[in-house]
């Protein structure tokens, strides 16, 4: 059980690694983060984050193998900015985010991730409160102002040696933090972070697309057992079935039914791992969220996550 990062007083530097097997529970290992994990890609999962929290700061690098939306939410009262670790592309928010380019969140705001299969990525969390008081200390013009970027540019080789102080601070070896001037210099360019440029959005084309993407994801997130068709979504968005094609490509790297039909296998999964209710089958589950045909639903289940409903049910509570 992790401890809560607490504000105000200083604390002893709390290291850690964390595994998990299934996107979901590994999503649930960076303390104090509200989130949910789906899988896109097909095979076995694994995931590690390494993490480093202090009273007002947590630093973390998190690997995964598969492809994931991640719906992401940070602690009230912070300030988030990820990057590639390694300079590979993925998506906030349906943006792309190239090598050089870094995200920023403020806390208590959510956010969606797309990330490739072999993802690794660094993440800096800090309370606003610490963050004023370095700008205040090193004069650098921050405010506490809510931050409205969602990509920022930075020269390739500042971004190279935050990358590599980074990966310093998360060995044992340097996990006590236990020079200030590395922790004052973490802290010191987050704020240079928070003064750069917003990247320019993406084209009103691609905008108008992502509209139509969250407009089919908020209607599924309100109605869990919603079994629509191309059909029904395209009267839902007001778009034809090509422009809803297009939408969902463009923005997420697949077709409509493919995300519906991944979407639902993720909430069957997610449910196996808590345990049926008493007199429930795992079939009666599958069809539940328009899974008709066992034999299919059991195969496409083992074709993503690498292994069958029974397995994952027989873990269920561990």
């Amino acid at each position: 059980m992790h401890s809560e990062i607490q504000p105000g007083k200083d604390a002893a530097p709390d290291w850690c690694v964390l595994e998990a097997t299934d996107a979901d529970l590994h999503a649930h290992n960076l303390r104090n983060w509200q989130q949910q994990y789906d899988q896109l890609s097909g095979g076995g999962f694994y995931g590690r984050i390494d993490e480093l929290a202090l009273s007002q700061l947590q630093i973390f690098h998190e690997y995964t193998s598969q492809a994931l939306k991640q719906q992401c939410n940070v602690w009230p009262d912070s300030v988030w900015i990820g990057f590639s670790a390694d300079g590979r592309d993925c998506r906030i928010n349906g943006e792309q985010v190239a090598a050089e380019q870094l995200m920023v969140r403020p806390g208590d705001t959510e956010f969606q991730l797309l990330t490739p299969q072999q993802f690794d990525i660094y993440g800096i969390v800090v309370s606003r409160e610490v963050l004023q008081r370095v700008a205040d200390t090193t004069q650098l013009d921050w405010h506490g102002d809510r931050p409205a970027q969602v990509r920022v540019g930075w020269s390739r080789e500042r971004l190279q040696a935050l990358r590599y102080a980074m990966q310093r601070l998360l060995t044992p070896t340097h996990a006590g933090l236990s020079g200030h001037l590395q922790q004052d210099w973490l802290l010191g360019a987050v704020v240079d972070i928070l003064q750069q440029p917003q990247v320019a959005d993406d084209k009103p084309a691609l905008a108008r697309r992502r509209q139509v993407v969250a407009r089919v994801q908020a209607y599924l997130q309100a109605q869990p057992l919603a079994t629509p068709s191309v059909t029904d979504l395209c009267e839902l968005t007001h778009v034809s079935r090509r422009t809803l094609q297009y939408c969902f490509e463009q923005v997420l790297g697949l077709s409509p039914l493919q995300y519906l039909r991944l979407m639902r296998l993720n909430a069957v999964r997610r449910l196996l791992l808590v345990g049926l209710e008493e007199g429930d089958t795992i079939a009666q589950l599958a069809a539940r969220y328009g899974f008709w045909h066992a034999g299919q639903f059991s195969a496409d289940y083992k074709g993503l996550f690498g292994e069958p409903p029974s397995a994952t049910l027989a873990r269920a509570g561990q």
